[in-house]
């Protein structure tokens, strides 16, 4: 994950500034792609913060895993107010840095809202990380973390 957002910056759901190297260190990562105006990401950002909650606050120690939101949103107010009132305690990618096109093309978005686990490498684990958590819940993520090549201490 460091490979991909070297030499970024991404920001807290407070508008912390955080260093991606500190953040995303041996973690399976869950790029989100979504926006606030989407309702299907309405319906979805709910159930994906259930699911951090679960794993990074409800589990000893606390799971290998932290989100990125990249938006959608049409203005930088509209990212701030839908990760204010709905996100997780996440990060994100800024709103007004270009790289968000970069990694929709790279990840191939094509709708959103679409949940990629990748890998350190950036390389993909899954891009149907929305349907595994609808479907699997919890046990969804041991798959991903083997498939994630990290040392890690995790049961669930």
């Amino acid at each position: 994950m460091v490979d991909v957002f070297s030499g970024r910056v991404l920001v807290s759901r407070d508008g912390r500034s955080v260093d991606p190297e500190d953040a995303l260190q041996n973690k399976v990562v869950g790029l989100y792609f979504a926006a606030g105006w989407c309702s299907p990401c309405r319906d979805f950002t709910p159930v994906l913060c259930d699911f951090y909650t679960e794993l990074l606050e409800e589990t000893q120690p606390p799971a290998p895993f932290e989100v990125v939101f990249i938006s959608s949103d049409h203005s930088a107010e509209e990212m701030e107010g839908y990760m204010r009132a709905m996100h997780g305690d996440w990060l994100a990618l800024p709103f007004h840095d270009p790289y968000k096109h970069d990694l929709k093309k790279k990840y191939n978005i094509t709708a959103i809202p679409k949940l990629v686990i990748v890998k350190q490498t950036g390389e993909v684990i899954t891009d149907k990380g929305r349907k595994q958590i609808r479907d699997k819940g919890l046990s969804c993520f041991r798959n991903w973390v083997e498939g994630a090549d990290i040392f890690q201490n995790f049961s669930s």
